[in-house]
């Protein structure tokens, strides 16, 4: 079994669940992101509802506070058609020493069809995985995979380039911390991108040439002629002890801002996954440019990606419906 969960099935992605992208094939990512593509369409054609999912039940369980990812996962759910549940887990048994297994067993009494689960340990998703009979989407796990995040990304780029391969992409910031950074690295590397990781030393995996990532030390270094330039947060909370000398000088070396963006290529472009911390890793002049920022796209992209993830791993619960879409490039 892979890590997404084998299931048998005709479709572009054959998996059960979707916990990361490492090990996805290009096929199968080209899948999830030419379906994300037709619902983008969709949307921009003022049909972006459907009862696709009518009948069906969605719950969000977030160990983690998120606005961005349990919103968007909530209206993509909606958008569907699907009975979605918002579990507050600072309020359940989980807070009361309830173990995940025993969560996992009491979700699973109420049979949901899809569980979207974050949560602050890596593994715990998979973990969970294993317990339960529906679906399971991976929100993001600690420091391991966010694979939604990683395909909004990639939606993104292609929108605006076309494909992925051949482009030049740096990932800038913690490194180490992030898990957008991980499942980034995974996929464009797979779908034929070449990636830079521009990160302090402290903030740098050990061996992440191992992942065909061009590591760099130096801003301006690792930006020359780049087509993308993915800013990352400071993942404080996820930090032991001190990364950084203080704020200041990690702006100073590894914060974008205007000087720092003449190294990238005159048309290259900006994003970040959010929440942004302004001064911090990203000039607010660079973040609200409005011709060559794209995150408001990258929170735009994140509902229809997530439409599709729900659509694709509840597809045989209705073998009546056919394929859709080639894959990306």
């Amino acid at each position: 079994m892979s890590a997404n969960g084998e299931q048998s099935g005709a479709f572009g992605f054959p998996h059960r669940h979707l916990l990361g992208i490492e090990g996805l094939s290009p096929l199968e990512i080209g899948f999830l992101l030419s379906l994300s593509q037709d619902y983008a369409d969709r949307n921009d054609r003022g049909s972006g509802r459907s009862a696709l999912l009518e009948g069906r039940t969605v719950i969000n369980l977030f160990f983690e506070n998120s606005t961005r990812t349990r919103t968007s996962f909530e209206l993509a759910g909606k958008r569907l058609g699907a009975d979605v549940i918002n579990m507050q887990v600072g309020w359940s048994s989980i807070k009361k020493g309830e173990t995940l297994i025993d969560t996992a067993m009491t979700l699973n009494a109420m049979h949901p069809d899809v569980l979207v689960v974050r949560h602050p340990d890596s593994g715990a998703v998979s973990l969970l995985s294993q317990k339960v009979d529906c679906a399971v989407i991976n929100a993001g796990d600690g420091s391991h995979e966010h694979p939604t995040q990683a395909l909004l990304d990639a939606l993104t780029i292609i929108r605006r380039r076309g494909a992925l391969k051949d482009l030049t992409i740096a990932i800038c910031g913690d490194i180490s911390h992030s898990r957008v950074a991980r499942s980034n690295i995974h996929l464009l590397t797979t779908m034929g991108a070449r990636v830079r990781a521009i990160a302090p030393p402290t903030l740098m995996p050990r061996a992440i040439e191992r992942l065909g990532v061009e590591p760099h030390f130096d801003m301006r270094k690792g930006l020359a002629d780049c087509d993308i330039v993915m800013m990352l947060r400071l993942q404080t909370e996820r930090m032991q002890g001190s990364f950084v000398p203080s704020i200041r000088e990690y702006f100073r070396f590894f914060g974008l801002d205007k000087e720092k963006l003449l190294a990238a290529k005159p048309d290259a472009l900006i994003m970040h996954p959010g929440p942004m911390n302004r001064g911090v890793e990203i000039d607010s002049e660079i973040a609200d440019d409005i011709d060559r920022s794209l995150i408001r796209e990258q929170v735009e992209m994140g509902v229809v990606v997530r439409m599709a993830c729900l659509d694709t791993l509840t597809r045989h619960l209705r073998p009546d419906v056919a394929p859709v879409g080639a894959a990306a490039s």
